[in-house]
């Protein structure tokens, strides 16, 4: 039994070892423990409902994210905050050049400390953790990571999704407001996982 363990160990050493070291402009998508998590997967049909942009900050990786306000977080605590620390992690198929990953970080300046937008609008006033990664892709790279939809296209059927919609938007709600959703992200074929 202790033969058995100690190849265990050594295996998930190993796989540990070679994994492939995160770089600028990586996307990681965790399932949140926020309130309105349960309403994004089901709405979506996916488990990914947070995510944010791999960024390093003196040599250490950050997660570049839009929660209460936009801002960056240690990656130790963003994937402690997810359910059961379980993440993937995505590049595009081509990865960036470091005058493109340079890019995508001056993007950042535009958007720290913007509020977080509860009502998932389509404006630059507040924002939401996948249409900050989206912006950023878009207005640095001119790279649309997703196809975005409108919010009547997205399950709303569901019983926690009806709450969630009737606790933000009353009888209000706004069918036509285009969205970027994490899942459409993580599903765009630019894109392919580099950790998970």
């Amino acid at each position: 039994m202790k033969k058995l363990f100690l190849i265990l160990a050594g295996c998930l050493m190993a796989a540990a070892a070679a994994a492939e070291p995160l770089r600028d402009g990586d996307i990681i998508f965790h399932t949140s423990r926020s309130s309105q998590s349960l309403a994004i997967q089901r709405a979506t049909h996916s488990p990914w409902s947070h995510m944010g942009v791999i960024l390093h900050r003196d040599g250490k990786p950050f997660v570049f994210e839009a929660i209460a306000k936009v801002q960056y977080t240690p990656l130790s605590r963003w994937i402690a905050r997810g359910d059961e620390g379980a993440y993937v992690v995505k590049r595009l198929k081509t990865p960036l050049s470091a005058a493109q990953a340079l890019k995508l970080r001056n993007a950042t300046a535009s958007y720290t400390g913007k509020p977080y937008d509860l009502y998932f609008e389509w404006s630059d006033d507040r924002i939401y953790c996948s249409e900050l990664v989206w912006k950023m892709y878009r207005d640095a790279l001119g790279i649309e990571i997703g196809a975005r939809q409108k919010l009547r296209e997205f399950d709303l059927g569901d019983a926690a999704v009806k709450a969630k919609m009737r606790e933000r938007y009353g009888k209000n709600v706004p069918m036509n407001e285009p969205v970027i959703s994490p899942s459409a992200m993580f599903d765009s074929e630019l894109l392919s996982a580099v950790r998970q």
